[in-house]
């Protein structure tokens, strides 16, 4: 970090002089006693979905049980019982003598294990409960500006997350609440664990910069910053400390070059760099000298504030490009790091970049991170990237709650944000996510507890009782998030099916349950080519199936984000749909004439309905023989002239224990149904015999009752397909059970049975056309 200069091009470049003024020598304890709770291993040997269907690097912060988290109440939404709920004495004491609700979260797919239970007073509606004996909340924050402004901040610090209240208030609602005792001690332990390893080592990950290094940075900040403040035992202050002096190249190791440490280029490599400083200097602030002070704000201005109000003001610095048009993680990442640092720095910065960037940011993040959620709310990108981007938001909203005691819109100028939370419980199967698209880099410090912060700020209490099962819920944003009020159980009369209509994804999730991770679960989407920031893949029509505790149809996920041209646009001709994981060769959907979708395609949903049944309060759920659900849409613009008319439904039948999946296409060129499977497949003529897991399956194919067969074929490019820029990634153990069928029209219905046993009969659905398909169509 020290001799160079840095020629910024406005009034503030003087100030960086060019030596550094960080020292030398401070303490380091390489080795800490007291590890607890290691990350669960998986029960069985982990499948190809899990390296392909989930992305890499998922940290498994999780005790025993792991849960959720909650967030920063708003004033403005009282807590209310809901309709039907226990009275809320019942619903403490069940609350109380329960304890945590999930018995496990170290299954195969790190989802939470619910026992079988009839729990009626504390399995029920979803609510906060006013306190009593049994349950407490957080006290009102004695500090509430009459007119907040983004940079007239509280006085006492921290400012960032959790104020000084909060913190006083903590040690008694872990005492009274069992997920906080739990995540408590996963903190704690995971802390330990980084204590005795050496600080994050620098490495640029090809074009992909330093992002990984940045999140692991963050959440060892977090951790040490937490367990500091908890303990006032500095020995965590100074492991911090360790990591800060790290980041900014002043340990004993090379971290990156000195022109631009914090990779500028990869402006979100920078704004998580800041994020993890912001946190560093607000909660460790008692604790840092003047001198240590000093240098933090000297490093973030020079590697992340200064050229984030170039990016800002001037036009000509490229890296600016997420601050415009731009609904997805990358601005809200961006501006969240900005905004962190800014505020932890406020009053003591001396160059005018705080001040200048928080009349900047929050504007811009309203502008357009909180308009990635869509008016059903769904995610502008992928499932996997609203992590990436609902962390961000979560955080700078909470942030600006805590530090100015205003959101200034930003959780709620988008009507339908609140909506998000719904999305991705749906999103997620019973095995794992709905994962369409690119599943992104290492999440490291980006999880799902941004539910919980939404779950106070929207008063949907459903969204803190989901998550705070989950394998990422220990986490030091929960600590102050989570209202321990919160009870019930977010299942209890929620609806199985859901539907989801706008125009940029359009699609469909249903299941048997919500609490039994080996019933039924399938997805399917249409929606648009374009216009998920380069992170979708050409797969109108894409589907997943879950049954019997697997996947069955499923993702491949992620390209190889080096690739030459990976990210180059989402044009007809652009080089990403060389890659085969992007193509539609690559997905769970119909090719026709061995040639990719239309990237213009823009389908329609054509029908829909749900029997409209809902789980009870029990985690046992036995579904009607008549329940059902199912979804048509036509996907003819997803392909190109020799297609006049291309339908495809999904249908629930049995007792949501089968599937039809049903095509009616005419065209003048041959196409083939594709389907990617990690099991083991034996076709034979019209039906194939699956094997995964243990576990079985049958696929049939019911019409066209001659002339068409199963076939398999390894998850290959063809031959004759055009060549990407460098040769394409594998797909070991993958397999494509495959139909092929010459030019004409066809009416295709492929029937899935899992092999349920227990008594399970099959039925042979009669014959509709999509047109004809009603709730009642296929009694």
């Amino acid at each position: 970090m020290s001799g160079h200069n840095y020629n910024y091009t406005n009034n503030n470049s003087a100030q960086y002089s060019e030596n550094s003024p960080y020292g030398s020598g401070d303490p380091y304890y390489a080795q800490s006693t007291g590890y607890i709770t290691p990350a669960p291993t998986p029960k069985r040997g982990t499948s190809n979905w899990i390296k392909f269907g989930i992305p890499v690097g998922i940290v498994v912060i999780a005790a025993a049980v792991v849960g959720g988290i909650l967030g920063t109440r708003n004033n403005n939404n009282d807590k209310t019982d809901s309709s039907g709920a226990a009275s809320p004495g019942s619903a403490a004491s069940a609350k109380a003598e329960l304890g945590l609700f999930a018995t496990a979260t170290d299954s195969e797919w790190m989802l939470p294990i619910y026992p079988s239970t009839t729990n009626a007073a504390a399995f029920t509606s979803p609510t906060f409960l006013p306190d009593s004996n049994t349950v407490k909340s957080w006290p009102d924050d004695p500090w509430n500006p009459s007119s907040p402004s983004v940079t007239s901040l509280r006085a006492d610090r921290p400012r960032l997350i959790a104020p000084s209240y909060k913190w006083a208030a903590l040690p008694s609602l872990i005492q009274n609440d069992v997920y906080l005792q739990s995540w408590n001690a996963t903190i704690f332990g995971n802390a330990s664990d980084w204590y005795g390893q050496e600080p994050v080592v620098y490495n640029m990950d090809g074009d992909s910069g330093i992002l990984d290094n940045a999140r692991d940075i963050k959440r060892r900040i977090k951790a040490f910053s937490y367990a500091y403040r908890m303990t006032n035992d500095t020995k965590w202050s100074d492991r911090a400390w360790l990591e800060v002096k790290n980041a900014a190249g002043n340990y004993t190791t090379v971290f990156g070059p000195d022109v631009d440490k914090w990779n500028t280029q990869h402006f979100l490599d920078t704004a998580e760099l800041a994020a993890a400083y912001a946190i560093a200097y607000d909660w460790l602030y008692d604790r840092l000298s003047d001198e240590q002070k000093a240098q933090m704000r000297w490093t973030l201005n020079l590697y992340a504030l200064e050229p984030g109000v170039q990016g800002f003001t001037n036009p000509n610095v490229w890296t600016s490009w997420w601050k415009t048009n731009t609904t997805g993680n990358w601005n809200c990442v961006c501006n969240n790091g900005l905004t962190m640092a800014s505020l932890a720095i406020l009053g003591d910065d001396d160059t005018g970049n705080a001040e200048t960037l928080l009349g900047l940011t929050v504007d811009n993040a309203k502008q357009n991170c909180a308009l990635a959620v869509a008016d059903d709310g769904t995610w502008a990108e992928t499932a996997n990237y609203w992590y990436f981007g609902t962390t961000s938001h979560s955080e700078m909203t909470s942030s600006l709650l805590s530090a100015t005691g205003s959101h200034f819109g930003l959780a709620d100028v988008n009507s339908n944000f609140y909506k998000t939370g719904d999305f991705h419980m749906y999103v997620q199967g019973l095995t794992s996510l709905f994962n369409w698209g690119d599943h992104g880099p290492n999440k490291f410090s980006a999880t799902a507890n941004g539910m919980i912060l939404y779950a106070s700020l929207f008063n949907q209490p459903q969204y803190a009782l989901y998550q705070r099962d989950q394998h990422d819920a220990a986490d030091p944003w929960n600590m102050f998030w989570y209202d321990p009020s919160v009870a019930g159980a977010f299942w209890d009369q929620k609806p199985l099916d859901a539907f989801f209509n706008n125009d940029l994804d359009q699609w469909v999730s249903m299941r048997s349950s919500w609490t039994d991770l080996t019933g039924t679960y399938v997805a399917m989407k249409a929606g648009m080519n374009q216009g998920h920031q380069t992170h979708n893949d050409l797969d109108a029509g894409d589907f997943v199936i879950d049954a019997l505790g697997t996947r069955w149809a499923g993702e491949l996920g992620n390209g190889d984000y080096r690739s030459p041209n990976y990210f180059s646009n989402d044009t007809q001709g652009s080089d990403r749909w060389l890659y085969y994981r992007k193509m539609t060769e690559g997905q769970n959907t119909i090719l026709v004439n061995k040639q990719n979708q239309n990237v213009e395609a823009r389908p329609k949903i054509l029908s829909s309905g749900s029997s409209g049944t809902k789980q009870g309060s029990s985690t046992v759920l036995e579904v009607d023989k008549s329940s059902t659900a199912f979804w048509v849409a036509d996907i003819t613009s997803a392909y190109f002239n020799d297609v006049s008319s291309a339908k495809r439904g999904i249908r629930l039948l049995n007792g949501r224990k089968q599937v039809l999946i049903q095509d009616e296409i005419t065209t003048t060129s041959s196409f083939q149904w594709r389907m990617h499977t990690n099991a083991t497949v034996t076709p034979s003529g019209s039906s194939a015999d699956l094997e995964l897991d243990g576990q079985k399956m049958t696929v049939q194919i019911l019409s066209p009752s001659s002339g068409a067969s199963f076939s398999t074929s390894k998850a290959v490019r063809f031959e004759s397909d055009p060549a990407p820029p460098v040769p394409d990634q594998e797909n070991p153990g993958v397999t494509v059970l495959i139909i092929e069928l010459p030019a004409g029209a066809y009416n295709l219905q492929v029937l899935f049975t899992p092999q349920w046993g227990n008594g399970f009969t099959a039925v042979t659905p009669k014959s509709v056309n999509l047109d004809g398909w009603t709730l009642e169509s296929h009694n």
